[in-house]
């Protein structure tokens, strides 16, 4: 009788478990605060954007008059040449240096990867570029690409060939800019693809190799399939960055010569802060955001596919 007393008295006095069914209501009221944060700094803003992109925004004696427009602004976004220039050159700067990024990448993983000794150096060294403040690139390709004096015809000319302006060309301005985005992004790709490469299946590469496979047949047919969801991620993760790149424009060319370089970002930035249209700035902003995201969202379908 004492004994079983005691176990009553010790059963009464335990904290009473919660149940399954409490479990999911004590989550989400222990990750609310966050949840409100992320709503209030992250989605109220894009709802802020999305109706302003409905109006004209004026200003007038220190307030905003709000004009509401409808979907106008949305319509206007097909006729205005900045746009179409901007998207045209935005498509094209994407595929070249995400291309370029890729090939680079994926050889250097490569090379570094099958680097008995070094692998350490190697990777610090590859990674500097990735760590240089945007506006000390900016600084530094604009001397390189400087006509009278830089670097780059310096050496063009002492083999020869015609001092350009790189900058200044319409034909070489994108071509430029496309070079100093794969020698910025190049380390990005390399770090993906090195970590990929490394954790792929020893014993694959051996039975290829026992088979007697060629080191082209085994890259071909064994590494290229086995890395097909890094590569598919890390281009869906540069694709997104590379339709964004404004800081490389702002700082090298200004969107010119002309039209020559003009990207869909520096065309959103002349329309909301130059030209002050900020309710067809706020449209141009969620078209991009909307197009940005879908392709976001391919990239990880994508992941999840080729993880299956």
């Amino acid at each position: 009788m004492a004994l079983t007393g005691s176990i009553d008295t010790a059963a009464a006095t335990m904290p009473r478990r919660r149940g399954r069914n409490e479990e999911p209501y004590w989550r989400w009221l222990s990750l609310s605060p966050a949840l409100l944060l992320m709503l209030a700094m992250g989605v109220l803003p894009l709802v802020n954007l999305f109706v302003t992109s409905f109006n004209d925004v004026k200003w007038s004696a220190g307030s905003a008059i709000w004009t509401f427009r409808g979907l106008s602004h949305y319509g206007e976004l097909a006729g205005d040449p900045l746009v179409s220039a901007g998207v045209v050159n935005t498509v094209l700067f994407a595929l070249g240096a995400v291309a370029g990024q890729m090939v680079l990448g994926f050889i250097l993983a490569l090379f570094v990867s099958r680097i008995p000794k070094g692998k350490v150096f190697f990777r610090a060294f590859f990674i500097l570029p990735i760590l240089i403040p945007g506006i000390v690139i900016g600084a530094i390709w604009k001397l390189m690409f400087n006509f009278d004096f830089g670097l780059i015809n310096q050496i063009v000319g002492a083999i020869g060939i015609p001092q350009q302006d790189w900058l200044g060309d319409p034909n070489l301005a994108l071509l430029s800019v496309i070079a100093v985005d794969i020698w910025h992004w190049t380390p990005f790709c390399f770090l993906l693809f090195l970590a990929g490469i490394e954790s792929l299946p020893r014993d694959v590469f051996e039975a290829a190799r026992i088979d007697g496979a060629s080191v082209w047949q085994e890259f071909w047919r064994v590494t290229v399939p086995l890395m097909a969801p890094t590569i598919a991620v890390t281009f869906a993760f540069r694709l997104v960055l590379a339709l964004k790149v404004f800081d490389e424009i702002y700082l090298l060319t200004g969107g010119g010569r002309g039209t020559a370089t003009q990207v869909i970002s520096y065309t959103l930035y002349q329309r909301f802060f130059v030209d002050d249209n900020v309710g067809y700035g706020a449209a141009l902003a969620v078209a991009v955001i909307f197009v940005v995201s879908l392709l976001l969202i391919a990239g990880l379908s994508a992941r999840r596919g080729g993880g299956r």
